[in-house]
């Protein structure tokens, strides 16, 4: 029987395997054109910052849309940083408070921690030296875990007398040179003492209050998750 060109069996077989040869090099072209990078995805997903803090961060007085850590994350947000914000702020907590439920304030898997800490040592007189050790340990252990951490300042009353404050107020600065973490000087930059911007308690934030504080912080902020991003790549 005469062959045409083409019809052998072995042709045949060159002919379909060649073919199947092609496909897959297409569908491999296709996949690597529509599937986002690991860069990209990763930098898509939401860096998860937890705020881990006092009354001050808790919304002490305020509806739950009105605390700092709320407030923080629609002002990033409004810019494009896509963030999952765990408000950890529980009233009346000392750093030495933070320190000790440390570990189920911040899960597994959280990029950053913005530790609002040590107002309350400041208002009852805690020794500098206390609130000093209780905030490197907080730094430490975070640092320990991978997470990234930012730290509040504060700043202690006059009515301790100018020892007391000499050595409470370099807590802050000192602890983020030693650790190389970023550092928001003061967080009631701009509202303390301010009546309008402040509860009847004179502390304790209003929402106009808490509206300053995040647009004084948000620099800062950003510079801090421009870190962590830069980490996962």
């Amino acid at each position: 029987m005469v062959r045409s060109y083409g019809n052998s069996d072995g042709g045949v077989e060159r002919r379909y395997g060649l073919f199947m040869h092609i496909a897959v090099l297409m569908l491999g072209l296709m996949t690597i054109a529509t599937t986002p990078s690991l860069q990209a995805q990763q930098a898509a997903k939401p860096i998860k910052l937890v705020v881990l803090g006092d009354s001050l961060s808790a919304g002490l007085g305020l509806p739950a849309q009105d605390s700092f850590p709320a407030k923080l994350k629609k002002s990033l947000q409004d810019k494009g940083i896509a963030v999952d914000m765990t408000n950890a702020g529980v009233s009346g907590d000392t750093s030495s408070g933070g320190r000790d439920r440390l570990d189920w304030s911040v899960p597994e898997g959280t990029d950053g921690v913005i530790v609002e800490l040590g107002a309350n040592d400041a208002l009852r007189g805690v020794d500098p030296d206390l609130t000093r050790a209780a905030l490197t340990d907080i730094v430490q252990r975070l640092k320990a875990r991978k997470i990234a951490v930012m730290l509040c300042g504060m700043l202690a009353p006059p009515n301790y007398g100018a020892d007391y404050a000499a050595r409470f107020n370099s807590i802050y600065p000192d602890l983020a040179k030693k650790f190389d973490v970023l550092l928001y000087p003061f967080f009631l930059e701009g509202v303390a003492a301010d009546a309008k911007l402040n509860q009847a308690d004179g502390i304790h934030p209003t929402a106009a209050g808490v509206d300053i504080i995040v647009g004084n912080i948000m620099p800062t902020a950003e510079a801090f998750l421009g870190t962590i991003t830069e980490q996962r790549r």
